[in-house]
């Protein structure tokens, strides 16, 4: 999700689309669905350490990934940091965006707890935010609202067809077209009628 997620941002000003972030929890869409995680058979787990490198070297992403990271995406550390998210979302949605991406560093690059308050107030204040709203935010993460918010935006993404992540959906003439995993930005260009220019346009 983070490799899509930074090619995606390179391309919000070069094609003609409107790019907007909906936080929704893994863990529940998997439960949902009865998705299981691709990396429980040791094998292609073997697989996904291998080729996750090398797609972050091809899309120019700072990822930093070993074998424990599987589970650390599915865990309740993620669970947190998304309702941070989301209640930034309901508060001050400009913030989303540069909220979201310090997040997946700080998760992907750095491997921090992001579940630690202290650290998501660390992520928030690299992304801008003041501190009394920061605090705000974390307040609000255990606020009936936002749980509900999350779930919501969650239930949407397998309204939409989702099974897991990254799952981006484009509307394009009028109906909906899903498209999961990263490797799927130019059949999405194909589809919207954009030029992919490769993982780092110029």
């Amino acid at each position: 999700t983070f490799l899509m997620l930074q090619v995606l941002c390179r391309y919000q000003h070069l094609w003609n689309i409107d790019l907007r972030f909906r936080p929704a929890f893994l863990g529940g869409i998997m439960q949902a669905t009865g998705n299981k995680p691709p990396a429980m058979l040791p094998k292609r787990g073997e697989y996904m350490l291998k080729d996750i490198k090398r797609m972050a070297k091809y899309y120019q992403v700072p990822v930093q990934i070993s074998k424990d990271d599987f589970q650390r995406v599915l865990g309740k550390s993620t669970l947190e940091a998304m309702r941070f998210i989301t209640a930034i979302d309901m508060t001050q949605p400009q913030y989303l965006e540069p909220l979201s991406r310090e997040f997946w560093m700080r998760f992907w690059s750095q491997h921090e707890d992001i579940s630690q308050p202290e650290n998501m107030l660390a992520v928030a204040k690299q992304a801008g935010l003041s501190p009394e709203l920061a605090q705000k935010l974390l307040e609000m993460t255990s606020s009936p609202a936002v749980k509900n918010r999350l779930k919501e935006t969650t239930e949407e993404a397998i309204k939409h067809g989702a099974f897991g992540m990254p799952a981006v959906v484009a509307h394009f003439n009028g109906e909906p077209h899903l498209f999961f995993g990263s490797d799927r930005l130019e059949l999405l260009s194909s589809v919207i009628g954009e030029k992919w220019l490769g993982p780092v346009p110029s």
